[in-house]
């Protein structure tokens, strides 16, 4: 029988919530990472990920913060990673949202272990003192998951207006299926929080999250180049999906190009993490996209950016639904 051909789909941010605890118990993929991990952790004066993961209680004010989070996620999303059955599936791409990317990047081999762990801990560290901005998340879609076109306009014009103030700084940062996550300093995200119609629990401000991935991180990624130059890396071995929607391929990719985009172009600029999804679904045709864990966060949106594109035919939630109960086409190791 031959393999199943599936396309990996990267966590970021924000995945790893109290559900998630003791997720790392017992992983036996990991364990030796995981050891070497706790080690390194110790020495930059870290609670080791063992600890946190182990915790008793989950602390909004400890575990969501970027230092902690970014390596909880990427050590369980790696542990997913690596007991994938090989025998049974082939990984022809990979990809992520946000810190997605970095996760991306560590398991397609562009990056080795302890480098992997070097960009993800910097990277999340890099607003320990302070956090520059924050992120509001508002939905753009009807109750059937299909794109509401006066939702979209209207946030475009809320952006215009606020941005017409001179105290004011917004802008979209990442596009998430049928939500936008908006960006922007202290005072816009105050304007955007006010002005935004109420709509059920939106808009939401995402806890210990700056302003990623728009202009006002060039000071985080001028830092990130000067503290990230010695990181070495190498060809993907199996095909990547950026946030613009771009294959990098293992046998073309320009390193210089993948570290100027990952330090620079995707820190600064909109993430399109539907973009990305696209590309998967039509450029490789994957008889399953594989969420890794931990949690499930992005299974509304991958659900969602298949209506969009009525793969698999479906057209609604109902339908998306529908096809998850039947035949899973959506595969979520965090559940």
């Amino acid at each position: 029988m031959s393999k199943k051909r599936i396309v990996v789909v990267c966590p970021g941010r924000g995945s790893y919530t109290k559900e998630n605890l003791g997720t790392l118990i017992d992983r036996t993929s990991m364990k030796e990472e995981l050891r070497l991990l706790d080690e390194e952790r110790t020495r930059l004066n870290y609670p080791s990920l063992s600890e946190l993961d182990g915790a008793e209680k989950f602390k909004t004010s400890v575990h969501t913060k970027g230092e902690h989070a970014s390596p909880l996620i990427y050590a369980c999303s790696k542990a997913d990673f690596l007991e994938i059955n090989r025998e049974d599936y082939e990984v022809v791409a990979i990809a992520g949202n946000s810190m997605g990317w970095y996760l991306t990047l560590a398991f397609s081999g562009v990056l080795d272990e302890l480098d992997s762990y070097r960009l993800i801990q910097t990277m999340g560290s890099m607003m320990e003192e302070g956090l520059i901005g924050g992120q509001v998340i508002y939905p753009i879609i009807d109750k059937t998951w299909n794109i509401d076109p006066k939702k979209e306009k209207l946030i475009s014009n809320i952006l215009k207006e606020i941005n017409e103030r001179q105290e004011c700084e917004v802008f979209v940062s990442i596009h998430l299926g049928g939500y936008k996550v908006l960006a922007g300093n202290k005072e816009g995200v105050k304007q955007l929080l006010e002005k935004l119609p109420k709509q059920e629990n939106y808009p939401f401000q995402l806890v210990n999250h700056g302003a990623f991935h728009t202009p006002l991180l060039k000071d985080i990624s001028e830092k990130a180049e000067h503290g990230l130059y010695q990181l070495k890396f190498s060809k993907p071995k199996v095909p990547i999906i950026d946030g613009e929607g771009k294959i990098w391929q293992p046998y073309s990719t320009d390193l210089k190009n993948l570290y100027d985009y990952t330090l620079k172009t995707q820190v600064l600029e909109t993430y399109n993490f539907t973009k990305s999804i696209e590309v998967a679904l039509k450029e490789f045709a994957p008889d399953h996209l594989v969420l890794l864990g931990p949690g499930n966060s992005l299974g509304g949106a991958i659900g969602q950016i298949m209506v969009q594109n009525q793969w698999k035919g479906i057209k609604t939630k109902e339908d998306f639904s529908n096809l998850q109960l039947k035949k899973p086409f959506l595969i979520s190791l965090g559940l």
